[in-house]
């Protein structure tokens, strides 16, 4: 089934219809993007202190106040510690130990921001701090799961049905989140908010990527990746507007809502018409082909939707219509080229996604002003994008992944030796090098995976790719859990894991300006094009004249065979004139007609 060359081109290709679907496909990102970033500011941890406890002060201390009162109840700096002064010790004695906090804490809440996180609602600090990284990496695991399961579910029931259950799933967890009164309950759903949410995001992004053709599906996938950027960007000042983390929870839930009420219609999101012909669901093909042919304004003849012509003369379909065909994930590992073309794109996208914490630990020693670090990562998204809209059609999608993976390794390594050595602006340019580099190669690996992958598995190869990113994701909160102990170990691996991505990319297939293939048949038939292109001109050979080895540019055999077959030809036009036989070819001589005789 020629799906980009046959079908979609005389249905009108990327017309007025298929133009409105894509604009429609990159408007959820929005919402997508607040509810899965939102975990970033909902645990934020504000500045914090132990609140003074006058009955451990010496009497003669337990009336002061303000900075005296301070200076005598915490040490210098310590935001987990409280003085333990003597039995009846005077005003001037000092203290002779330190002990946890016995009142809580102050919080030194921003100006503009979230008022109340998940970290001053239950306190999760000092010895309860574990809990902020666990709920994260709790969150990563519900996506990767989301990611995997969905996915394959896309595969299997569809994209539309895939994202409306996604979609409406996500809508009593979000609400769910909000209410949620204590720990254990905010972290059980969090996870099972981010796997629905995950499960929206892939069917959506693989039923954008099979409406369009080859010329668009960059520039449309970009474009909703800008979409996504646009709703990060938006986060901190709908947090700001909101106050409480429970509202911002609640106000992203609304959106969610919202979404699914307008995208509920058909017409917004249809079926996708590649993966019901490439399952061999032929009326309900035939439905949406026709669909998309009228909305591009052309009208084609009832021989146009056979199945004979929807599938190619080559398929004989005879008198029954064929029965649909599904695959399910395990169909990947069976395979040779696709499970290759899988392995290494999902970790490049591991590596770009967990060596990006290598790089943000550099802007901790910046004063995070209105989510400083944040709007950063946000930032460098985009740019990215930009990046990756520039270059990726003009010279492929191989050389660029594998350019951004070098750039990605080279800073790395760079501030992996030289850290001791560079000056503070030299270590943030390379820094925010190797967070852009990382932000294109985890975008990149994963619009790649989703154009080497046939459709019958899309759903569940790409799932698998985008779980192999959101582990990555998880080394920073991983990290975090263990107080940072062992970040050098975690760095010089994925330096190395980087250099040794640079050499499986070379095994890549180029799927620039190529259809999507539609079967595992079509998946297993990629090849990669040869490193250098050879310069070496090949000159077309006539078999009967070709020189042999040992032989002069003159072969006798081979002249005499081609003259009296050219005489008997010339010979079958009775109105030709034998003189001019003659004389246009001469005859061979004695030693030719020898030949022709052997």
């Amino acid at each position: 089934m020629d799906f980009d060359g046959r079908l979609l081109r005389r249905a009108g290709g990327f017309g007025r219809r298929g133009r409105l679907l894509a604009a429609a496909s990159g408007l959820p990102a929005v919402p997508l993007a607040l509810g899965l970033a939102a975990g970033l500011l909902l645990a934020a941890t504000p500045p914090h202190r132990c609140r003074p406890d006058p009955a451990l002060l010496p009497p003669a201390l337990r009336n002061a106040s303000g900075p005296q009162l301070l200076n005598a109840s915490a040490p210098r700096g310590s935001p987990c510690l409280l003085y333990r002064y003597p039995p009846a010790a005077a005003a001037a004695a000092r203290p002779n130990a330190t002990g946890p906090c016995t009142r809580g804490w102050h919080y030194a809440l921003p100006a503009a921001g979230l008022r109340s996180t998940l970290v001053t609602q239950w306190d999760l600090v000092c010895a309860q701090r574990w809990r902020v990284p666990l709920e994260q990496t709790s969150h990563l695991l519900g996506r990767g799961l989301g990611f995997v399961a969905l996915g394959a579910a896309a595969d299997r029931l569809g994209r539309r049905p895939a994202f409306v259950f996604s979609l409406i799933l996500s809508i009593p967890l979000g609400a769910a989140v909000a209410l949620a009164v204590n720990y254990t309950m905010l972290a059980l759903l969090r996870l099972f908010f981010g796997a629905s949410l995950a499960g929206t995001f892939v069917s959506l992004y693989v039923a954008r990527l099979e409406l369009c053709d080859p010329p668009h599906r960059l520039l449309v996938t970009m474009g909703a990746g800008f979409c996504w950027v646009f709703g990060e960007l938006l986060l901190p000042g709908l947090a700001a507007a909101c106050k409480e983390w429970r509202v911002l929870q609640g106000a992203v839930t609304l959106g969610l809502a919202l979404l699914a009420a307008c995208w509920w219609c058909p017409s917004l999101f249809p079926e996708s018409a590649r993966w019901l012909l490439a399952t061999h669901q032929v009326e309900k093909g035939k439905r949406a082909l026709r669909s998309l042919a009228e909305g591009n304004g052309v009208r084609l003849e009832e021989d146009f939707y056979t199945p004979e012509h929807l599938f190619g003369e080559a398929q004989n379909l005879s008198q029954e219509l064929p029965r649909p065909q599904y695959h399910n994930i395990c169909k990947i590992f069976c395979t040779r080229v696709i499970w290759k073309n899988s392995l290494i794109l999902g970790f490049a996208a591991f590596i770009g996604s967990g060596i990006r914490h290598c790089f943000t630990r550099n802007l901790t020693p910046y004063p995070p002003h209105f989510y400083f670090p944040y709007f950063l990562l946000a930032g460098a998204e985009g740019v990215a994008l930009l990046f990756l809209c520039l270059t990726v059609d003009r010279f492929g999608r191989r050389p660029v992944l594998l350019l951004s993976t070098i750039a990605m390794g080279i800073s790395s390594l760079l501030l992996l030796a030289l850290t001791q050595y560079l000056t503070a602006w030299l270590i943030l340019a390379l820094s925010i090098l190797g967070i852009l580099a990382s932000q294109a190669v985890t975008a990149l690996s994963i619009f790649f995976a989703s154009e080497v992958l046939p459709t019958v598995v899309r759903g569940a190869g790409l799932g698998l790719i985008l779980a192999a990113s959101s582990v990555g994701l998880a080394a920073a909160p991983i990290m975090d859990l263990h107080n940072s102990r062992g970040f050098f170990l975690h760095h010089v691996v994925f330096a190395s894991f980087a250099i040794l991505s640079v050499l499986s990319i070379m095994l890549l297939p180029e799927t620039s300006g190529r259809p999507l293939p539609d079967s595992m048949q079509d998946g297993e038939s990629q090849r990669r094009p040869p490193l250098f292109q050879s310069t070496r001109r090949h000159r077309d050979h006539v078999p009967l004249l070709s020189p042999r080895s040992g032989d002069g540019a003159y072969d006798p055999a081979s002249y005499a065979r081609l003259v009296s077959a050219t005489k008997n030809m010339l010979g079958a036009h009775r109105g030709l004139d034998s003189q001019l036989r003659m004389k246009l070819l001469p005859e061979p001589t004695g030693q030719d007609r020898a030949a022709d005789g052997v």
